[in-house]
């Protein structure tokens, strides 16, 4: 079992858990996908994409629960990250943990299920 990762604003997850999806951030909906991260990537991924944003917080899914919506592109230095063609069901989720900034307004991510 793989776990990957979305960091997303606390409302936006509010909102998805109300509706029953998240379609998406303005960068996923512009790309045509929704970009999380694997346990590896995601400290990397808020340290340059969520630096000084608050009230953050990150969402866990089993990889397996998205079948053929899942694909595993090259992105930063040649990893392979995974993009869902598709919305992020909010029953889907595995996990929810905030995501506070530390003293150079990174969010912080703690240990995470590979």
């Amino acid at each position: 079992m793989t776990h990957i990762y979305k960091i997303m604003t606390t409302g936006d997850w509010a909102e998805a858990t109300r509706t029953g999806a998240f379609t998406g951030a303005e960068i996923d909906i512009r790309d045509g996908y929704i970009h999380l991260s694997t346990a590896e990537q995601v400290a990397e991924t808020a340290r340059l994409h969520f630096r000084g944003r608050v009230d953050l917080v990150l969402i866990g899914f089993e990889a397996e629960a998205f079948g053929d919506a899942l694909k595993w592109e090259p992105s930063r230095g040649g990893q392979l990250f995974p993009h869902v063609y598709g919305v992020l069901p909010a029953s889907a989720a595995v996990s929810a943990t905030p995501a506070p900034l530390d003293a150079e307004g990174a969010p912080i991510v703690p240990p995470l299920a590979p």
